[in-house]
């Protein structure tokens, strides 16, 4: 069975330049267009709002593109990725070569409960939970309060965080420097132009892109029924396909970030461009046909906390 879907997974991981070429530039089109609308009619909510939110939308697009080329599966040669990863670093906050390196070890760890480090995401287990002091219940408490996880999570991640990831003095010292003059150049080009009003609605914007980000991150891996496992019990696969989530939010949202919603066929072979994804994965036969989550059931997901090794699945917290 999984070598069948394996076979059927393999016809859609074909790169295309035109394609990606295409997906890159539009991007980036909207990227710098929507923010110049924006900061140009910055006095007029009904414009501001709009544009606004396409700016931050296309800056999670422009994050998931980077994604694909750490994966060497937007274009067609390994340069070609590389190279677009890099340009793409300082508009989505996230070093190139230090990141590519983090999701790696992630793709190598879905669902491992003893590499938990690996995920975005912190997930204690019931058990861990019972043992944990007053400090650590609160602490972990707040971090998973939505309302706090998605904005001052942005926050930190994009704008804190990323300056020094995880991993850096092991896979890029050099890079993550760079990258910061990058973005700080970025910043002293919008002020030039634009003045302070440019920076605070670039910064704005941005951080509600984050916010989105941070949100389908949260969803990739935490619904009710995922899957989490020690080895040798483990089975990658099923971490794959179970562990992480398909979100149905509508085609144009999945168009809107680049197809991340589908997250269980990009585990499975993350050689998959993410302009191939939509069509492998509403492609595939019935009996590969995943659950998919809607957005109310997304919502509801938020109040999910724990990892209930006896039930086999992400429960709230215990009153």
């Amino acid at each position: 069975m999984t070598m069948d879907l394996r076979t059927y997974t393999r016809q859609f991981a074909v790169r295309d330049n035109t394609t990606a070429m295409i997906s890159f530039g539009a991007t980036f089109a909207v990227y710098f267009g929507s923010l110049w609308v924006a900061i140009a009619f910055a006095d007029l909510w009904y414009v501001l709002l709009p544009f606004g939110l396409m700016h931050g939308l296309s800056a999670v697009r422009l994050y998931v593109l980077q994604h694909d080329t750490g994966h060497q599966s937007l274009f067609e040669t390994k340069l070609q990725n590389e190279i677009a990863g890099n340009l793409l670093s300082p508009f989505t906050f996230a070093p190139f070569e230090v990141m590519k390196q983090n999701h790696n070890l992630h793709h190598a760890n879905i669902g491992n409960l003893e590499h938990r480090e690996t995920g975005e995401i912190n997930t204690m287990t019931v058990n861990e939970w019972r043992r944990a002091g007053f400090r650590e219940r609160l602490f972990y408490r707040l971090y998973r309060n939505p309302f706090v996880l998605i904005p001052l999570g942005s926050l930190f991640t994009y704008f804190i965080r990323y300056r020094w990831p995880k991993n850096t003095t092991r896979f890029g010292v050099t890079s993550v420097l760079l990258h910061n003059l990058a973005i700080a150049g970025f910043i002293g080009l919008l002020y030039w132009l634009a003045g302070w009003t440019g920076v605070l609605v670039w910064f704005a914007f941005s951080l509600i892109g984050g916010m989105i980000g941070v949100f389908l991150v949260y969803l990739q891996h935490n619904f009710e029924d995922t899957y989490w496992d020690r080895r040798p019990d483990l089975d990658p696969q099923t971490a794959a396909l179970q562990g992480s989530s398909c979100l149905d939010f509508g085609e144009w949202f999945d168009i809107m970030v680049a197809c991340i919603t589908l997250h269980d066929i990009h585990h499975f072979n993350a050689r998959i461009p993410c302009y191939r994804l939509r069509e492998c994965h509403y492609g595939l036969p019935p009996e590969f046909a995943p659950r998919r989550i809607k957005f109310p059931e997304a919502v509801a997901a938020l109040n999910l906390k724990l990892w209930d090794e006896e039930k086999n699945r992400l429960v709230p917290f215990p009153r």
